[in-house]
C-alpha cells in the first residue's frame, strides 16, 4: 500500500442498472489486488435516466436487454432483470444520506439483491422502508429530499466529465465505461495508478 494513501477511483453507478449489478458482484474479486496497487473504488450514484434522457418505467426490451443479459451470462452472474427501467432515485438518495461508508455498502448490496435477485420493487418509500429496517436504517424523508438534489448535482457533474453510461470508472479526466474481464480491468487500473505515482 502506498504510504500516501489509496488512490480513489469513483465508480459511477445506478441501482437500476443490470450492468452495475454485475459489476457489484464481480469487482469484489479484485479487492485484494487493487489494495496491493493502492487503489480504492468509490461507488458514486448517478441518475442514468436523467443523464441519457430515458423515460422511467419504459420497458427494457430488444438489444438493450439482450446485451445486459449476455454480459451477466459472460461473467457467470445470475440475474432477474426487471422488465422496465425502475426509478431508483429514492433508493440512491437514501444511500447518500448515510455517512458511514460501510452502511452505504450494505445499503447498495441490499437494494441490488432486492431488485436483481428477489425481483422486489424499490421505487417507493413504502417499498424501501422494510429494506432499510432490515439494516437498522430509517427513512428520513427530509434528508432524502436533500439527497435527491445532491444526486441531480452528481449526475450533472458526471455529464460534464463526459460520462455516457454506467458503470463508469473515473480515472482522473478519463471516464472508462463498461465492464472488463478481471485481468483487463486490473491491468488498466494498475497502469493508471503507476502514472499517478511516477516516483513511487
Amino acid at each position: 500500500m502506498n504510504p500516501e494513501g489509496p488512490l480513489l477511483v469513483p465508480v459511477h453507478y445506478d441501482l437500476a442498472s443490470t450492468l452495475c449489478y454485475v459489476a457489484h458482484r464481480t469487482l469484489p474479486r479484485l479487492a485484494e489486488p487493487l489494495a496491493n496497487i493502492g487503489i480504492e473504488l468509490d461507488w458514486t450514484p448517478l441518475d442514468l435516466a436523467a443523464l441519457l434522457g430515458w423515460r422511467r418505467g419504459d420497458a427494457v426490451t430488444g438489444r438493450r436487454r439482450d446485451n445486459a443479459l449476455a454480459v451477466a451470462e459472460e461473467f457467470g452472474i445470475r440475474v432477474r432483470m426487471p422488465s422496465h427501467w425502475i426509478d431508483s432515485r429514492r433508493a440512491m438518495a437514501l444511500g447518500l444520506t448515510l455517512q458511514d461508508p460501510h452502511a452505504r455498502t450494505s445499503w447498495r448490496e441490499r437494494v441490488f439483491s432486492a431488485v436483481f435477485e428477489e425481483g422486489r420493487p424499490v421505487e417507493r418509500d413504502e417499498e424501501l422502508g422494510p429494506l432499510a429496517a432490515e439494516l437498522g436504517l430509517s427513512l428520513d424523508r427530509e434528508a432524502i429530499e436533500a439527497a435527491l438534489e445532491e444526486l441531480a448535482r452528481r449526475t450533472e457533474d458526471a455529464r460534464d466529465a463526459e460520462v455516457t453510461g454506467v458503470p463508469t470508472f473515473q480515472l482522473g479526466a478519463w471516464p472508462l465505461g463498461g465492464i472488463q474481464s478481471d485481468e483487463t480491468m486490473l491491468a488498466i487500473l494498475a497502469r493508471w495508478a503507476a502514472r499517478q505515482r511516477p516516483h513511487a
